[in-house]
This record gives structure tokens, C-alpha cells and sequence, in this order.
């Protein structure tokens, strides 16, 4: 039933989290069934057919792993998402080739209460969504394999029933004030897990090297699973190279395997160097003997030194390297938090792709898929615990945080990509508790900062936007968010000039602004003269709000990509130019979903990504990508503007986002002269050409040289010149179709059948038939309820080899349809 393969693999033991080495391991994607809602017990799963009408409700949907339960109603616009418990059943067909081996079920991440169950009987259960753990099976599956129900129900299979929840609970981290969903189900990739009787619970593999780095210490201790409590073991040991060469071995003698052992500790002269640009990792191979058996593995390391200058850069390797970075939340269009391997691994690598050499994990530990492969392309990581909003609960609320602490730290301590570990986020928040008390704040963030630093006192510590803790952490990041929040972007510098000189360490984490993908400007900038400018950056209460308080971009901005393109170019000038700044992380470089934005023009959306929430590219990635990349680049901006407009013989505004050292426009075949570039020269490190478009059709294109390579770039687009006024009708059409998939666009036009450009009403598509639409995707053009975009809105539609009709809805205009 399962395809079993053979790879060596993290894990954690029973309930505290803790890290194991496996032999055997096999992702339990395939057979599953899934239930949204809770049962009247565990009997209710299980129970045999035949007994009870097993013909009646609740009926079980079959899924695969890893799951979301809110895969899609975490953006429909007509509900709330679920919070509550979910079921998970299987059958496992069960062989552990160790003959006093263990069985083990481990959870790379399951949310947020979760309960397993071999048969009828509890095994284990872990509270925190985010950090791994692991269930011991062996005994529960050797009583249920004696029984007769084994053999004659079960036919020689093993039930396993799952059970999670993501309730809302005032006691758990984190608060559900927070600006994401707090998901349930099993989420991450659950692994069956056949291991020795003794074997490697954690391998901690410490990697230093001093600022010029002639000299790497590596010091390895071990903690063991031993469940049998085998009392002698040898441990081999080798360090490989990145090349593959031998460099060391060692060999010892190991008794009272309890606590962590000292394994080895050596000294390298001149090692090679862990860096963003060459992220060279040595492999620690390792042999535990022991009567059990042989058990085996391995770890990946990095020598690097990392500093935070006080008052000061951040140095890598003794070097200054501007941190630029960028934040991610475990969410994507379709199934919610479960990402797979491919999909995190192409979200990974658009990062990378688009010169990122930092992140920061919002805001709760995450995949270890994530953190190597941050580890093996380059991107350095600040991680933590989801201690986010609400205030400070109780004492089973602390465990919890201290717990996760832990959790994170001991299971991520090896890679060599984390600098900081992450206590708090926004802890100045209150709302959760009738009481906030600062000085109750402060003293758990002092506890937390001092257990981070007996786990791990390689690594720095930061919070983002508690200033009456700033103090307490070693790296403080404060709130900033001149042009979108408050401000406009020229405030930027002196902002973060005036926050710098407040703290002892600073870093600039969060920045940004939303933008509705497709929706474009030719005067982006206009609400900016409503806005006060002069003052703090910071963001307040109220300010996400569309509505009421004072003027900002936020609220009176156009939320269009023309703007935000401006609001970065601007930020990522002056950063060059900031010889102080340790860096900062723009936030996030994907559109997630949250409960508290139910107005945004995507519904239930943070729309402050780079790209949207299925990966798809907005203009946003070029202008980074212009700044933070080497590889020869150029993009004309507005590659999904398709009409712009203006008078007839008025000059426009075309840019170029590019990293090269020249480039050349043309218009309609015409040339209209060539630039230098100077990432001083705003906007567009001066690539901009005020072009005169014609009525109609027009094409632009761009040639780039960077030394002796040279890259090019077009785009096509109507130039409007025709003056529009309300919106009176919709005009819905079918625009394109591929296999059995159809897109449909739908336009508003005034009385006199002009497109209205800047209309942007609320687009309501519905569908009866055989089709189905493909919306609750949390994107611009996947969404069934949608603000218009330049007077346009589109949706996908499954046709399912049929007919269909869609509708649009918009109030005030009379509904349109068309059959598909």
C-alpha cells in the first residue's frame, strides 16, 4: 500500500519535541480520510461495518497529506473560516525490519491540538502548531495486533486515527488577533518512522569560525532515544568537506547514555566559509554501535561568524553585508497552509532568484524544508516562536511559549543560515486578557531572552514592535511604514535614523504596502498630498483599517502596483546610501490569507506581497530584482497594464526596472534615446522615458547592456485618449480557453460605451451548470468576489466537458451572463 523509500531524516520524540535520527522513514501521503467536524468518539472512527448504520452521517472525504483544513475557506468571501476539530484516518500495513526496533508516527507540523489514536486507544497528543513531534506507536500497535479484530476486521492493518484543532483558545499562542489564520489540520508532512532501539534523538553539531576565518572549532554532543536503557554504545564520527574529502574522524567509548554526551570536538585551520554568495556546508557522518544495532546518519554545518556591530552593520565573515530581505508565511492559493516540497521549493528559489540573502520566518517556526534549503542557496534566517498579539496569558499559555522556545532552537540548531532567534512579535498588542501589564510583558520577554542564550548563545536575539521591551533583546527591529501606514516614503531615512539611535542594535524588519495585482495608475502618487508628512512611520491602532481615522495611504492610496513600485524604489535608493544599516525585510514576498482584512480588494487578504498567492509575479519583483541582483536583467514596467490612457499627444511615463549599466527605448519600432543607470536618479535608477504613445495599439521595447551581455524586453498595450464617466453596464465575455479550462473577463463601460479605467467596483461571479468556478484561490484573478481592476476583473473557469453560464454581479449595474 505504501511505496516505502529510503532516506535519513530529522525527527522528534514522544510529546517534547526532541530530535531523532531515523533509518527507515516514509511520508504517509496517499489513503487518507478526512472529516471537518468532530465525532462522538473515537469508536465513531473505527467501528467495524455493520454495527451502529454505518451508512449515516458523517461522511468522509478521502485527502492527501499534507492537509489544510481551511485549503479554501480561509479567503471565501462568505464565511468565516473554520476553526474547530478535524478527523484524520487511516490504515497502515506495518513490518519493522528492527527486531527490537520502534515504530514511530512524526509530525513535521500539525495545528493546533492534536490527538492520535492506534485503534481505540490514545497514544500521544502535542499542543503548538508549528514545531515537530513524534508519537511512539510500538506498543499500542503489538496489543491491537494480538486481538482478533486485527486479523479478521482489519484483515492485518493497523487503524490510525488523528485528530486536530484549531479552536480558538485565549491560552495558546498565538492570539487569533493575530494578521494570519491560525490553520488546523496536518498541515506538514507526517512521516512513519521504523528506528533502532537506541538511537539518535539530537545531534548537536556547533560550527565556529573566527571574523577571518583561520580558525573553525566544531563541537558535537548527542542525545539519545533509548527506550530500552542500553547502557554502552561506540560512537564513529566524520567530518566530510564540501568536496566530498575527508577531513577528520573520531572514535569513542559511550556509557550512561542519558543527558548530552560529549561526542568530539576538534579544530579546522582555514575552513571553507558558509556565505550567502557560496554556501559551502561540510557533512557530519556519524555511527552509533550498540547491541540494538548500527545506527546511522548524518548532519549538514556551516562555518561562518556572524556579528551585529553595535550601533552599527551586520558582518559576515568579517565583511559588511547588507542584510535584504524579505519575510514568508506558510500559505498558498488552493490548499492553505500544506505546501508541498515543489511548491516550497519554487517559492524558495523566486526569493533567491530575486536577490534575497535574508528572511525572516513569520511568525512561528517553520518547515525544515524551508530552512534547508535556506541553508544550502544562500539566505540568512531570523526565526521564531509565535508569541504574536493579544497581550500575556497565564501559566499554561507561558509553557507553551517556553515549549516552542525550545522546540525551535533544538531542532534548528544546526543550520547555519539562522542568526537570530525571534521571541515576540507586536507584543505591545493588547486585547486578548483584561489585563496588560507592561512590566508582566517585560519580565517573560526577559525569561525567554535568557533561555534563548542558555540554548543557544551563538545567535542574537530580536523582537519586532515592542519598544518597552527594545531593550531586552540583543537585535531590536521597530515599527516603520513611511508611505503606506503613515508618512510618505521620503520619510523613510529619517525614520530609520531616528529609531536606530534609540536601540543598541537595529535591524528594520516589515516594510512595505498592499497592492491589488492588475490594477495600475497614471498617477499613483495623488494621495500622497492628503498625507502628513514629517512625523513617526510607526503604525497604530486603527491604522489597517479602511476606514475612519487620520489620511494615509493605507486608507486613501489607490492600492494600485504603480504605487507600490514607486514606495519601494524609493526605499531601496536610500538603503544604498545607509552605510550604518545592518538591512532590512520587506514584508512578505508572497499575498497571504488572514481573517481581520475581510474588506481588502481581494477578501480575507494581506496583499502586501511581491507576488501573489500563487506565486504569480507582480511589478514589484522587478524593482528588487533591479537592486539586489547581479545576473543581467530588464523589465518595462506594466506587462499586465493592457490599456492605458491620457490625452491625445501627451507625453507618459514609461519605466524601466533593470540591474544593467545602460539602456535603450523604443517606441513602435522608433528609437527614443539611450540612459545611464544611477541607483540615485529616482524613479527607476533613471531608465524612464516620457514617451509619446499614439491612439491605440503601441509597443514598447527595451534593449539593456551589462558589459558585453545585453537583454531585451516588449510589451503591447492600447493608449486610450477617450474621456469616460460613471459606469453604467458590464460587458462579460470569454477571452481565452486551454483544454478544458475557459477565462472570462468581465468590463465595466460608461453610457457612451467607454471603458471606465479607474473604475473600481466590486465584481460578484457566480456559475449553474456543469463547470465550476475556480475561485477561493486568494488572488486577483481566482477570486469569485473581487474589486475591479482598471475597470476590469477576470476568473478561470472549469468547464468539466460542459456547459455552463456565469454571471456578474455588481451593484447598481444590471447583472450580465454568458454561456460557456
Amino acid at each position: 500500500m505504501l511505496k516505502k523509500t529510503r532516506y535519513i531524516i530529522l525527527l522528534t520524540l514522544l510529546c517534547t519535541s526532541k530530535l531523532l535520527f531515523a533509518q527507515q522513514s516514509t511520508r504517509l501521503n496517499s489513503s487518507w480520510e478526512f472529516l471537518r467536524q468532530d465525532l462522538g468518539g473515537i469508536w465513531e472512527a473505527v467501528r467495524p461495518v455493520g454495527v451502529g448504520n454505518p451508512e449515516a452521517v458523517p461522511v468522509w472525504q478521502n485527502v492527501t497529506l499534507p492537509h489544510c483544513v481551511n485549503a479554501l475557506d480561509a479567503v471565501d468571501p462568505d464565511v468565516n473560516y473554520y476553526q474547530g476539530p478535524a478527523w484524520y484516518r487511516t490504515q497502515l500495513v506495518l513490518d519493522n525490519p528492527y527486531k527490537t526496533g520502534r515504530t514511530i508516527l512524526h509530525f513535521e507540523g500539525a495545528g493546533q491540538k492534536t490527538e492520535v489514536y492506534v485503534y481505540t486507544t490514545k497514544v500521544g497528543a502535542h499542543v503548538g502548531g508549528y514545531d515537530e513531534w513524534t508519537v511512539d506507536i510500538t506498543d499500542a500497535v503489538a496489543e491491537f495486533q494480538k486481538t482478533e479484530i486485527y486479523k479478521k476486521q482489519f484483515k492485518g492493518k493497523v487503524p490510525v486515527s488523528i485528530r486536530t484543532d484549531n479552536t480558538r483558545d485565549l491560552e495558546m499562542i498565538p492570539s487569533d488577533l493575530s494578521d494570519f489564520n491560525v490553520y488546523g489540520g496536518i498541515y506538514r508532512y507526517l512521516n512513519l518512522v521504523y528506528t533502532l532501539g537506541l538511537a539518535v534523538d539530537k545531534m548537536f553539531a556547533k560550527a565556529e569560525v573566527d571574523a577571518q576565518g583561520k580558525l573553525g572549532k566544531l563541537n558535537v554532543k548527542a542525545r539519545f532515544y533509548n527506550p530500552k536503557g542500553i547502557n554502552d554504545a561506540s560512537a564513529l564520527l566524520k567530518l566530510i568537506d564540501p568536496n566530498g574529502k575527508l577531513v577528520s574522524k573520531s572514535e569513542k567509548k559511550l556509557n550512561g547514555l542519558s543527558g548530552d554526551l560529549d561526542l568530539w570536538s576538534f579544530e579546522l585551520k582555514k575552513p571553507q566559509l558558509w556565505s550567502t554568495d557560496k554556501p559551502l556546508q561540510y557533512t557530519l557522518q556519524y555511527e552509533i554501535i550498540s547491541s540494538a544495532g548500527n545506527f546511522k546518519g548524518e548532519e549538514k554545518v556551516g562555518f561562518r561568524n556572524i556579528d551585529f556591530v553595535e550601533k552599527g552593520p551586520f558582518n559576515l565573515n568579517g565583511k559588511r553585508l547588507l542584510l535584504r530581505g524579505t519575510h514568508r508565511h506558510e500559505d498558498h492559493a488552493g490548499v492553505g497552509s500544506a505546501m508541498t516540497e515543489p511548491m516550497i521549493r519554487q517559492e524558495m528559489q523566486m526569493m533567491k532568484d530575486m536577490g534575497v540573502n535574508f528572511i525572516r520566518l513569520g511568525h512561528y517556526q517553520q518547515s525544515r524544508i524551508v530552512l534547508n534549503l535556506c541553508d544550502s542557496l544562500g539566505i540568512l534566517v531570523w526565526e521564531e516562536i509565535p508569541w504574536c498579539r493579544g497581550g500575556l496569558g497565564g501559566e499554561i499559555y507561558k509553557q507553551q511559549a517556553r515549549r516552542m522556545l525550545n522546540n525551535m532552537i533544538e531542532q534548528h540548531y544546526n543550520h547555519p543560515s539562522i542568526i537570530i532567534w525571534g521571541l515576540g512579535n507586536e507584543n505591545d498588542w493588547p486585547g486578548d486578557f483584561p489585563e496588560f501589564d507592561k512590566e508582566k510583558i517585560r519580565t517573560f520577554m526577559k525569561e525567554l531572552n535568557d533561555l534563548s542564550h542558555k540554548l543557544d548563545a551563538s545567535r542574537y536575539t530580536a523582537i519586532r514592535r515592542c519598544d518597552f521591551c527594545s531593550d531586552i533583546v540583543d537585535v531590536y527591529s521597530p515599527s516603520i511604514w513611511a508611505g503606506w501606514y503613515r508618512g510618505a516614503y521620503t520619510d523613510y531615512k529619517k525614520a530609520t535614523e531616528e529609531e536606530f539611535a534609540k536601540v543598541k542594535r537595529f535591524i528594520h524588519v516589515e516594510w512595505g504596502g498592499d497592492s491589488h495585482a492588475l490594477r495600475h495608475s497614471e498617477n499613483p502618487d495623488k494621495a500622497l498630498s492628503k498625507i502628513k508628512t514629517g512625523g513617526s512611520a510607526d503604525e497604530r491602532a486603527g491604522d489597517a483599517s479602511l476606514y475612519g481615522g487620520a489620511a494615509r495611504i493605507s486608507k486613501d492610496g489607490d492600492w494600485s502596483e504603480s504605487y507600490i513600485t514607486n514606495l519601494i524604489d524609493w526605499h531601496l535608493k536610500e538603503q544604498e546610501n545607509m552605510p550604518w544599516l545592518s538591512g532590512t525585510a520587506y514584508w512578505p514576498f508572497k499575498d497571504f490569507s488572514t481573517a481581520i482584512r475581510p474588506d481588502n480588494p481581494v477578501p480575507y487578504m494581506n496583499q502586501k506581497g511581491v507576488v501573489e498567492r500563487d506565486l504569480t509575479k507582480k511589478e514589484a519583483y522587478y524593482v528588487f530584482q533591479s537592486y539586489w541582483t547581479e545576473k543581467p536583467m530588464a523589465h518595462i514596467y506594466g506587462h499586465t497594464w493592457p490599456v492605458r490612457w491620457g490625452d491625445e499627444g501627451e507625453e507618459k511615463m514609461v519605466k524601466v526596472y533593470s540591474n544593467c549599466s545602460d539602456a535603450e527605448i523604443f517606441l513602435n519600432g522608433k528609437s527614443f534615446g539611450s540612459k545611464k543607470r544611477n541607483s540615485q536618479d529616482y524613479p527607476s535608477a533613471g531608465l524612464r522615458w516620457n514617451l509619446p504613445f499614439v491612439k491605440g495599439e503601441n509597443t514598447v521595447k527595451v534593449i539593456a547592456r551589462k558589459g558585453k551581455e545585453t537583454v531585451t524586453d516588449e510589451i503591447k498595450f492600447i493608449y486610450q485618449t477617450e474621456k469616460w464617466g460613471k459606469p453604467t453596464k458590464l460587458v462579460l465575455k470569454k477571452i481565452d480557453q486551454q483544454d478544458d479550462t475557459a477565462t472570462v473577463e468581465v468590463k465595466l463601460y460608461d453610457d457612451k460605451n467607454v471603458l471606465c479605467l479607474d473604475a473600481i467596483n466590486w465584481i460578484n461571479f457566480g456559475l449553474t451548470g456543469d463547470g465550476k468556478l475556480i475561485d477561493n484561490q486568494g488572488t486577483s484573478s481566482g477570486s469569485r468576489k473581487v474589486q475591479a481592476y482598471n475597470g476590469r476583473a477576470i476568473i478561470k473557469v472549469k468547464l468539466n466537458k460542459g456547459t455552463s453560464v456565469v454571471s456578474v454581479l455588481s451593484e447598481g449595474l444590471k447583472t450580465v451572463f454568458t454561456e460557456l
